[in-house]
């Protein structure tokens, strides 16, 4: 645990750069606690993770919109989520932006959604970069906060290593049905 700790310590910027850059959340959420451990520092884990977070939405919204060919064929497996996501922009509007932040299968479909449509460019850009800040923020400060109880559960997990698969696995099939069932064609 200790030498996973120390090289977290030494490439975690570049870590929670390239994993934030994707819209992950662990990232952020472990860097908040190697803050609190003293290992790396909040405000810099913060500015990373959301300078990298803004710069991924802002790629997958540009895909959308300039390079809708070259992604047809990728997008074509996934198409329900990708109408999923149109819906919930339009039910949700400029919400949508900021929710899908922290929803787990969300947060490359929607800015991928976004610059599909005639969204305006410029509004996106702004409300992704504050969505991005309170991701970031809120992530990185709560995890800090709440340190002490994350390290705890870690040394259990790191005590009882068959509980982490058993619970991560759980939790990817929950995620897999529940996309599953919000997409599910609907029978007539």
């Amino acid at each position: 645990m200790e030498d996973i700790i120390n090289s977290l310590s030494t490439y975690g910027y570049i870590i929670l750069f390239a994993y934030s850059f994707g819209g992950g959340m662990v990232a952020i959420i472990a860097a908040g606690v190697l803050s609190y451990a003293g290992k790396m520092d909040l405000t810099t884990s913060i500015a990373v993770a959301f300078m990298a977070n803004v710069m991924g939405s802002s790629l997958l919204f540009y895909m959308g919109r300039y390079n809708k060919s070259a992604l047809m064929p990728y997008i074509k497996a996934h198409r329900r989520k990708l109408a999923l996501g149109h819906i919930l922009m339009k039910k949700q509007g400029d919400k949508i932006i900021f929710f899908q932040k922290f929803i787990y299968g969300l947060k490359t479909i929607v800015p991928m959604t976004i610059g599909l449509t005639k969204y305006p460019q410029m509004k996106f850009h702004l409300l992704n970069a504050i969505s991005a800040a309170l991701w970031a923020i809120s992530l990185g400060v709560g995890s800090y906060m709440a340190g002490e109880a994350l390290m705890s559960i870690a040394a259990y997990f790191s005590q009882n290593p068959l509980l982490t698969p058993i619970i991560l696995l759980t939790i990817l099939g929950l995620l897999w049905f529940y996309l599953q069932k919000v997409t599910k064609k609907k029978s007539r």
